[in-house]
């Protein structure tokens, strides 16, 4: 059972990794190409465009998140405010 365990988890980290959100992306740009090749129409195009988006919606996030992580510190003690030490 430990070693089932383990390799689920290895999968799960490997897929979902950091960020879910992108595993789900991949999964719905997959299922959208196969919708549009079964449909005959030319699907190369959704997975590039995918990336793009879904890499673009990642990098939003991080900088948003950082972003919001650095105005939470506090100054350090002594330095006045928007003086750097």
């Amino acid at each position: 059972m430990r070693y089932l365990r383990a390799f689920v988890r290895f999968w799960y980290d490997f897929i979902i990794g950091d960020d879910w959100v992108i595993a789900v992306g991949v999964v719905a740009a997959l299922g959208l190409t196969a919708l549009i090749a079964d449909r005959g129409i030319t699907a190369w195009w959704v997975m590039p465009v995918a990336v793009v988006v879904l890499l673009a919606a990642s990098l939003r996030r991080g900088l948003r998140q950082s972003s919001s992580e650095h105005a939470e510190q506090p100054e350090p003690s002594g330095a006045a405010p928007g003086e750097s030490t």
